[in-house]
């Protein structure tokens, strides 16, 4: 049984590791916040389980609430392995499973996100209070963390939240390589760069636009184009005024929600992606990759894990925009270069990233899971 926030994000990001899954004769549940993917998941023939939860609630009431719906759950339906995928569904089902006596856990990271990349007061204040519990959760036997990079892994083992025998590196969430077909660098001037992703600061969305900027005050024709909704449930969402505001400057343009991100993808040159941190490996890289585009990105644990520098795309610091300005220059100018890295890109997508590779690691995992004899100690 996948625990996920939303529906959406299931589909989006756990598909081949649950299509996995069923094609090695497990039986495969989803248990959600059920918005507009109901029947695509049921039509995979998963099970799907409606939850109340709301993912940007932070109330402890809330909290405890979301934990006896999932437990009575787990109760009734006994699954004989969880697989949580990120930090709220990680805390919450990780109890729920405890007090429902489920006793096989899979607990995905993907990033390590607010909660360790941020210095702020708040950020601080809840890794004093959550990393107890991670800890207390990762000491049971049949518990492991998956991570989608080498740097998580190790922040996880320094900063002894989990022993390291405990944490499998998968990378990524695997992509569908047959679907992200290589798609042809348009032919239309002027030079097209995407950002594709949530619209949250974190991402460094204003960081782009503050390079376009740039790149446009240097005499560049290039465009820009952001594909991605607000999120009111998340603090950190830019708002949807903003991104107006944005998409009424020269050469920007906000599409908001794309429903098929190859259309993106068709249109553009260049992906980018200006991540402040807590990535695990960006799936909107991934994806830009498989369709041969090349990828400026910042230097951050996920990101680097697709973009090696002059081969894949160029990376830069986080939080500089004039830095993150002359990649993009770089990329307009040079069309060689662009296709190279391309090239580049998709090879390894192919290489490791893709979702039959991922599909086949995560369930090494829960057969590894299956022979281990159950921790039912409290």
């Amino acid at each position: 049984m996948f625990l996920v926030t939303e529906d959406w994000y299931f589909w989006a990001h756990r598909l081949p590791q649950a299509r996995a899954a069923r094609a090695a004769g497990f039986q495969v549940s989803v248990a959600t916040r059920v918005n507009a993917h109901a029947e695509l998941i049921r039509g995979e023939g998963f099970a799907l389980y409606p939850l109340s939860w709301r993912r940007g609630s932070i109330n402890p009431i809330a909290g405890v609430a979301s934990i006896l719906e999932i437990a009575r759950l787990y109760r009734r339906e006994r699954p004989s392995i969880v697989h949580h995928v990120s930090q709220k569904p990680i805390l919450v089902g990780s109890i729920a499973a405890r007090i429902s006596g489920v006793t096989r856990i899979v607990n995905a990271l993907t990033g390590l996100g607010f909660l360790f990349a941020a210095e702020t007061v708040k950020a601080r204040i809840l890794r004093t209070l959550l990393i107890p519990v991670l800890r207390n959760i990762a000491s049971r036997s049949n518990v492991r963390f998956l991570v989608e990079n080498p740097d998580d892994a190790t922040t996880l083992r320094n900063m002894r939240v989990v022993p390291e025998h405990r944490i499998v590196l998968i990378k990524g969430s695997g992509v569908d390589v047959g679907h992200y077909e290589i798609l042809p660098e348009p032919t239309d001037d002027p030079v097209v760069i995407a950002c594709a992703t949530r619209m949250l600061r974190i991402k460094g969305v204003a960081d782009v636009v503050a390079a376009f900027r740039i790149l446009r005050s240097r005499g560049s024709s290039a465009q820009l184009l952001l594909a991605g909704a607000s999120d009111p449930e998340n603090p950190a969402a830019i708002t949807e005024a903003e991104l107006k505001a944005w998409g009424d400057e020269p050469g920007i343009h906000w599409l908001g929600h794309v429903t098929d991100i190859r259309q993106v993808w068709g249109r553009a040159h260049v992906a980018v992606l200006a991540s402040l941190g807590g990535e695990g490996i960006p799936m909107t890289l991934m994806e830009a990759a498989a369709c041969g585009r090349p990828l400026v990105a910042t230097d951050v644990p996920g990101c680097r894990e697709i973009v090696v520098a002059n081969d894949t795309g160029l990376l830069v610091p986080p939080g500089d925009p004039e830095r993150l300005a002359n990649a993009l220059e770089r990329m307009v100018i040079d069309g060689e270069f662009r296709l190279r890295c391309g090239r580049a890109a998709r090879k390894r997508v192919t290489d490791g990233l893709d979702a039959v590779t991922v599909g086949r690691e995560t369930v090494a995992v829960y057969r590894e899971l299956l022979m281990v004899k159950p921790n039912r100690t409290l």
